[in-house]
């Protein structure tokens, strides 16, 4: 038996009481919801081309990172070891080849073990390594000489000690009573 199809307004009303739900979205891809997060891991966790930059003149010494800056580090899929971009000030990219693999036992050592496999060579200007900061180890500094009465009283404080420790214990006296001298007023 053939329906008859509903007139205008009862199609009105069907539609009124039947509520249609819009279209979901899809779900963002998971890569674009995850990347700000992976992003703040890998700066907290990760070891990159810029974990290299501030100690690679200790990873490849004073001559290679005169003419060399690690660029860009691609890890490798399912376990292979990745690849080091280097740049290179132009003439110096053959003495770097030759240095390969010295060059990825170091940076090696440093990431880990098989972090890097490949060593990719881009030429171009390096900028200058800002100069390590000079280290007061070991340097000397001036003491200055006390008067006599302090000279004297320090002296007669150290006459019990053995001779071979009074020299070490008056440098001391002097140095301390020097910096003492200074902090006042």
């Amino acid at each position: 038996m053939a329906r008859d199809l509903p007139t205008e307004s009862e199609a009105r009303e069907i539609l009124s009481r039947r509520r249609t739900r819009p279209m979901p979205r899809p779900a963002p891809p998971a890569g674009r919801s995850l990347a700000p997060f992976i992003k703040e891991l890998d700066a907290k966790f990760g070891r990159g081309a810029g974990a290299l930059e501030p100690r690679w003149r200790e990873i490849v010494g004073d001559q290679l990172a005169r003419v060399t800056r690690p660029q860009k580090l691609t890890k490798g899929r399912a376990g292979a070891g990745g690849t080091l971009e280097l740049r290179v000030a132009g003439p110096a990219a053959l003495l770097v080849q030759h240095q390969s693999a010295d060059i990825l036992a170091r940076v090696n050592l440093f990431l880990g073990e098989g972090a890097i496999d490949k060593l990719r060579i881009a030429q171009g200007p390096v900028k200058p390594l800002p100069t390590p900061a000079a280290s007061t180890r070991g340097a000397r500094r001036r003491i200055e000489p006390l008067d006599a009465g302090a000279e004297a009283e320090l002296k007669q404080s150290l006459e019990p000690a053995p001779p071979g420790l009074k020299a070490a214990l008056e440098a001391l006296g002097r140095a301390v009573l020097s910096d003492s001298r200074k902090s006042r007023p």
